[in-house]
């Protein structure tokens, strides 16, 4: 799957908007801003992504 999907949380009226996806057979995640996408973006073991995502449920 190579298709950038823009968070839930982010927000519509033009700031703060961060694109995911997975990436190589479902091995990393990508996380990007989409205002700047051609500025490149973070790549994430699945392990690293589960763990940020745990954590971030805690808040």
């Amino acid at each position: 799957m190579d298709t950038w999907t823009k968070s839930s949380y982010s927000n519509n009226s033009g700031g703060e908007c961060v694109e995911v996806r997975v990436a190589a057979a479902r091995a990393w995640i990508d996380v990007r801003d989409s205002r700047t996408p051609d500025l490149g973006h973070l790549s994430f073991g699945t392990a690293e992504w589960r763990a940020f995502l745990a954590e971030a449920d805690r808040l």
